[in-house]
């Protein structure tokens, strides 16, 4: 479960912190779908939030979707400093690459026919993701969202696309190999998650600290600050990926994290088109080689989510 370049500490932080100067193309505000809101029945996050639109029919000619093409190019919401989900490439810092970059491709791919010059990728962070679907200024945001029922309440989700977990990274040879090796440790997560109440829980006698977010958490566990970082296993994989002497555990999520990709509730066409592109890149394996490309050195083997339908 080790890999990656011996890089140093600092290169490590300047790959993750610098990216933060992009500078989108502003776009016309796509025509509304009229479709009407996403209205979610009896959501209790216990499953039934992962409901999603069926696609049905030629998804492509359907009213929202056509009003995109006609713009001409798909804006989508993303990361750029998350390594292997989406981040710049360190050959071309004007290129991204990721997990979720290759979704948003085959999602332009779907819609035009080809992603080349398709896309226009807004770097946003977390907090703006809702914000920037609901005033239509991008179309979709594939930036590790997870579906919630609370976010279904302002946006619509796709089927869900990835299942994402918190796990632990810990150093190579640090005897920490379960969470129960965690008591008297100190575990690093980002502050205003749920992160390290989880940990606690689960193991109550670790040490929280606290930090901004994930890199800084790493930052810490590299200077010997920390013996643990957790939080999503998809960040912790991009984080091992840049670090030789850290792992992440192999063990059961301490949580699920259901990404789905966000539409603006408004357009419940292009929700089926997505969802029409991930049983496409399921049936070609599309997502599977995506997937192997970027976390299953990392994270193991792993399949395709299944779709829940019935919104």
């Amino acid at each position: 479960m080790n890999r990656r370049l011996a890089a140093s500490a600092a290169a490590l932080v300047v790959l993750l912190a610098g990216c933060g100067g992009y500078d989108p193309t502003v776009v016309p505000e796509p025509a509304a779908s009229s479709a009407a809101p996403a209205d979610p029945p009896d959501c209790e996050n216990d499953g039934s939030q992962l409901r999603s639109f069926e696609p049905t029919g030629d998804v492509t000619q359907l009213p929202g979707v056509e009003a995109i093409r006609k713009r001409g190019r798909l804006v989508a919401g993303v990361a750029a400093d998350v390594f292997l989900l989406s981040s710049r490439d360190p050959q071309n810092p004007q290129r991204l690459q990721g997990f979720d970059i290759d979704m948003v491709n085959a999602i332009a791919a779907k819609i035009f026919g080809t992603s080349q010059d398709k896309v226009t990728f807004r770097v946003i962070t977390a907090a703006e993701r809702i914000p920037l679907l609901q005033s239509g200024e991008i179309d979709i945001v594939a930036r590790n969202m997870t579906i919630t029922c609370d976010r279904w309440e302002q946006i619509a989700f796709s089927q869900v696309y990835f299942d994402a977990g918190q796990g632990v990274l810990t150093g190579v040879g640090s005897g920490i190999d379960s969470v129960a090796d965690l008591a008297g440790r100190r575990v690093c997560a980002s502050a205003g998650t749920t992160s390290i109440a989880n940990i606690q829980e689960i193991a109550p006698e670790a040490i929280p600290v606290s930090a901004p977010d994930n890199s800084t958490c790493m930052v810490r566990f590299q200077n010997g600050e920390a013996d643990a970082v957790t939080g999503d296993d998809t960040v912790l994989a991009g984080l091992a990926a840049q670090d030789p002497y850290s792992r992440v555990l192999p063990i059961d999520p301490l949580s699920d994290e259901p990404y789905g990709i966000g539409v603006s509730a408004e357009n419940r066409d292009l929700v089926e088109l997505v969802n029409r592109t991930l049983e496409d890149l399921r049936r070609d394996g599309g997502w599977e080689e995506s997937y192997d490309r970027w976390f299953a050195e990392v994270l193991g083997p792993a399949t395709q989510p299944e779709p829940v339908y019935g919104r």
